[in-house]
């Protein structure tokens, strides 16, 4: 059943970057910055592989894009913390499994790196699918973070686009075991889905 799911998701991600090349690698990616666990390492290594068969000019065409798609959506995550607010978010995060140790992290995050916190949460997996929610309830400089919201992404996107241009060059001899690597990176990422799920239930039920 769960290997069903990630066939029809990787299925999914190809079909919807071929048919919309770097647009498709923009839309994607900003559902993934909208609190939306959408794996970015499976988006960007296939559009690494576009590039290695023309059908994406070339990697900064893809690393830009994603990294684009990145700032977009992160606007509303950004705007819902901004005027939802850290006491809306006390007693209402539960609900969007956002607890008020997540809260507690991010201050201490901020606390220790200033902005730049931001800049490298955009390249720790997961967490940089969540960070725009914090930064905004932190009221964080719009024009800084989606700043290095971008650069952040755009180092991201950069690594994950190169790896899928390997993959490419060598895709006739790794073509038996694409599909097996693009669920793997997917199955990884359910797994780590699944824990943060289970670690913030845990921490939102000690706040009750």
């Amino acid at each position: 059943m769960v290997e069903q799911l990630l066939a029809l998701l990787v299925a999914f991600i190809e079909k919807f970057i071929t048919t919309f090349g770097a647009f498709g690698i923009s839309i994607l990616m900003a559902i993934e910055s909208c609190n939306i666990p959408l794996p970015s390492e499976a988006i960007l290594p296939f559009a690494g592989y576009l590039v290695t068969i023309g059908k994406i000019p070339n990697i900064h065409v893809a690393a830009i894009f994603g990294a684009v798609g990145c700032v977009l959506g992160s606007i509303p995550s950004y705007y819902l913390g901004y005027f939802g607010g850290r006491t809306f978010f006390e007693k209402y995060g539960k609900y969007v499994l956002v607890s008020k140790k997540d809260l507690d992290d991010a201050d201490k995050w901020v606390d220790k790196y200033g902005d730049w916190a931001f800049f490298l949460c955009r390249m720790l997996p997961v967490i940089r699918t969540f960070i725009s929610l914090p930064a905004g309830i932190l009221r964080a400089r719009k024009r800084t973070f989606f700043t290095l919201t971008f650069l952040g992404s755009l180092i991201w996107s950069y690594i994950l686009v190169y790896v899928g241009i390997k993959l490419g060059q060598n895709v006739h001899t790794l073509k038996h075991i694409w599909h097996k690597f693009d669920a793997a990176i997917i199955s990884v990422c359910l797994i780590l889905g699944v824990l943060y799920i289970y670690k913030h239930i845990k921490h939102i039920n000690s706040d009750s």
